[in-house]
């Protein structure tokens, strides 16, 4: 119904303007120095393939503006003296959004007449001018764009090199073999809690995400030795940045798909000092999707909604200020006592003979401000509060499933302020250094209990309430004897206040361009990672029924990493990456009262929390491998993507054995194409056509041997696992496939795109995992989920 009255405001507005107008747009932005953020009067902006040719300069506040451009795709050139030229290609002008183009410019060390950088060769540089190597940007469009996304930043990191994506139920990004808790979410220069739906504590991945596409800009991810000011991490960094709100006019969006109903505002709150408001809200639609049938791998219907905003005041008599916050509600009922007991299905999310009642909530607001000192010199802060809930409520089943038995409750909450403070100076147009402090004060209220039948009473495993403060003191500083030659060195420091742990973590890059298209880069870093709270302030209970918390003291798990790489581009539009790696991994926890395989290295790959009641930091990892990527920019109307990976995934527990982690899969391969066809271009209307296709093959998931037992006193069979074997069997290998069709139509005004996407479309029959029988002894492959077809609409103007 929402969507009907958006469309009729549409043709209301179509129906004000009586003349036929040729479609075009606006196109505008801002020039900046990269490093400084200053802007750049005087530089000079060209459409390129333009007859005549298009072109301005930047005003005195460093904007641009190009009115009534024809719609369509475009690339913008960008030059100034004394600086690298910059090109924006394949930018997506259309009839209902203004393109609105901020471009940074990389000051050039020396003057340009001793060496020749071609502009296209920058394309896929970081926005972080700090990251050198295992580093890329990504742009909103190739969030939406990619097929089997669905528009989720995380599924669509999936597709790069070293990323595994092979669980269907979660976006948890498992890089180079490292668990998925070990990567690092910051958003607006702050790091925050797990942004998905259903997001447990601890963790950093769930099924859906809370963070929306349609707000991001130009945001990097970063998948090893990251520079300095990543901290608490071992695996990789997503750094997302949000986009400001049109400053000029107002604008809407509504859309509908597997996602949600969306709907979205932004706009000018005073066009005289350029200030502006974005906002994003969407609610479920998984509640429709199951009506009509679809599988969602769970006999619960998820609810949920989030909204996502940012109010931007640039430019005042104090700095730069700016506003945004993340927020999001879900829950689920996955009641097996529901389940169809003909039907031969699990559920991902739930365990069969019980029912499970899930919910999570989280919130994040911040404040932003960059105030300029001089023309050298500027300072950031970013602070932000933020909360999460995570609860659950188990019951245990009769084997009628028509009663219920208490079986296990939790209600965990985090309440977090952060901060990140920077200073930055240029030194000179060789040299400049970044200078920060990160703080973090976790209060937290965990609370878990497990039923026992012999007494008939709740026993409490976690029932804590306090407070930790972790500091990250940092240095980054970069250095450029030549426009082909950059050094980044630095350090990081932590220090953790609740068990006085610290470590110093030396970080350096090197990059060489070798030529005009290619380059080598080198790279270095120590990582360090706070250990999970409700895993360091687990209870154990005594004979007196008095508690101690024995692993308080765990120290951090650190990692050394060293990186390799050479990127050369082929063509102006074509770029071939290929990265090796190794990376040792020591201080791992591990059992501290037996000799077993347990690590926590392989920590999420499932939904279930193993801990050991004592642990000890004396277990060691070690992943390595290579990388190729072959890429080709949107250019002409198509683009691909082929990425391959080969590495290997180890670690030793307190046994002494080398085993597999639960995350070598050993070969990871990507290959996705789109496509883009123009089927008309009159002055009334302008129709496209575009299809996307992805298909991953990667080597299968990882098991331990396991053989039937038979328990006579409770007439039931168990399994018993042979963990000395721990994950030594490799499952089938994952095949997939997915498709997304678009039509978008562009009008006077406004613009709607209708999209179909298809995931796994040949049906392929993923292992998830095995389903044993306590009454059989017999066990049976899981299967993840089969064919989808998911709907979408969207409308802007």
């Amino acid at each position: 119904m929402k969507s009907r009255y958006l469309i009729g405001i549409c043709f209301i507005v179509l129906a004000s303007h009586i003349n036929a107008q040729e479609l075009t747009q606006t196109v505008r932005g801002e020039v900046t120095d990269k490093n400084t953020g200053l802007t750049l009067p005087g530089a000079t902006v060209v459409i390129l393939n333009t007859t005549p040719v298009l072109g301005t300069i930047t005003n005195e506040i460093g904007r641009f503006r190009f009115d009534n451009i024809p719609i369509g795709r475009l690339s913008l050139k960008v030059s100034y003296i004394g600086y690298a030229d910059a090109v924006i290609s394949n930018l997506n002008l259309t009839s209902g959004k203004e393109l609105v183009v901020n471009v940074q410019l990389d000051e050039l060390a020396i003057p340009l007449g001793e060496v020749v950088v071609k502009a296209d060769a920058q394309k896929e540089k970081p926005v972080n001018r700090f990251s050198l190597v295992s580093a890329r940007s990504f742009t909103v469009e190739e969030t939406e764009r990619y097929a089997g996304s669905r528009a989720d930043v995380a599924r669509m990191a999936a597709n790069y090199a070293g990323v595994l994506g092979v669980d269907d139920s979660r976006n948890d990004i498992i890089i180079r073999g490292n668990s998925p808790m070990g990567l690092l979410w910051r958003l607006e220069g702050v790091d925050i809690p797990n942004p998905n739906h259903w997001g447990a504590t601890g963790t950093t991945g769930g099924p859906v995400c809370m963070l929306n596409s349609n707000l991001l800009e130009n945001s990097d991810f970063i998948s090893g030795a990251f520079s300095a000011e990543y901290g608490n991490a071992i695996s990789g960094a997503f750094d997302l940045k949000m986009r400001s709100g049109n400053n000029e006019k107002y604008e809407f969006l509504g859309q509908i798909g597997f996602n949600g109903f969306e709907f979205g505002a932004e706009g000018p709150i005073a066009k005289s000092n350029g200030s502006s408001f974005i906002v994003n809200y969407r609610y479920s639609t998984l509640g429709v999707f199951d009506k009509l049938g679809m599988d969602l791998g769970t006999v619960g219907v998820p609810y949920y909604q989030d909204i996502s905003f940012k109010i931007n005041f640039p430019r005042t008599k104090l700095g730069n200020i700016s506003l945004f916050g993340l927020g999001g509600l879900s829950d689920i009922e996955i009641w097996d006592s529901r389940r169809d007991t003909l039907k031969d299905k699990i559920d991902f999310y739930g365990g069969e003979g019980f029912d499970l009642t899930n919910g999570s909530n989280m919130g994040v607001v911040g404040l932003n401000h960059s105030y300029m000192v001089n023309q050298s010199t500027y300072t950031k802060l970013s602070i932000a509060v933020s909360a999460h809930q995570f609860k659950t409520v188990m019951d245990s089943l009769s084997t009628d499933l028509l009663q219920k038995f208490p079986y296990y409750r939790n209600n965990f909450i985090e309440s977090t302020i952060s901060g990140n403070l920077s200073f930055n100076k240029r030194l000179s147009t060789k040299s400049q250094i970044k200078i920060g402090l990160i703080a973090k004060l976790l209060a937290f209220n965990y609370y878990d209990s497990v039923f026992k039948k012999n007494d008939n009473a709740f026993l409490i495993l976690r029932n804590d309430v306090g407070d930790a403060l972790l500091t990250q003191p940092y240095i980054n500083w970069q250095y450029r004897p030549t426009n082909t030659l950059t050094f980044n060195t630095g350090i990081h420091a932590m220090y953790f206040f609740l068990n006085r742990e610290w470590s110093v973590e030396p970080r350096i890059a090197i990059k060489w361009a070798i030529s005009s298209n290619s380059s080598i880069n080198l790279g270095y870093g120590l990582h360090s990672q706070v250990v999970s709270l409700p895993i360091v302030l687990g209870r154990v209970r005594l004979i007196d029924d008095s508690y101690i918390q024995p692993n308080k003291d765990l120290g951090f798990v650190r990692s050394h990493h060293f990186v390799a790489g050479y990127d050369w581009l082929l063509a102006s539009h074509t770029r071939l990456k290929a990265e090796v790696y190794y990376q040792y991994i020591f201080d791992a926890a591990v059992d501290a009262a037996e000799s077993n395989s347990y690590s926590l290295l392989n920590q999420g790959a499932s939904f279930v929390l193993e801990l050991p009641d004592y642990v000890k930091n004396g277990g060691n990892g070690q992943n390595y491998g290579v990388e190729l990527t072959l890429e080709r920019f949107l250019n002409k109307g198509y683009y691909y993507l082929l990425t391959a990976s080969l590495f290997n995934s180890q670690y030793q527990g307190s046994d002494g054995i080398t085993h597999s982690t639960a995350f070598n899969h050993h070969y990871i391969t990507n290959a996705l194409f789109g496509k883009e066809f123009n089927l008309s271009n009159s002055k009334k209307s302008k129709k496209t056509f575009s299809f996307d296709a992805k298909v991953s093959y990667s080597g299968g998931k990882r098991a331990t041997p396991w053989t039937t037992v038979y328990i006579p006193t409770e007439n039931r069979y168990s399994r018993e696992w042979d963990t000395s074997k721990a994950y030594e069997l490799q499952l089938r290998d994952y095949f997939k496939t997915d498709l997304t069709i678009r039509y978008k139509l562009n009008k006077l005004g406004f613009t709607q795109e209708w999209a179909i996407e298809v995931t796994n479309l040949f049906n392929n029959k993923n292992i998830y995992g095995d389903r044993f029988n306590t009454r059989t002894g017999e066990s049976q492959w899981v299967y993840q989920l089969g064919i989808m077809v998911i709907p979408q609409y969207r409308i802007t103007f």
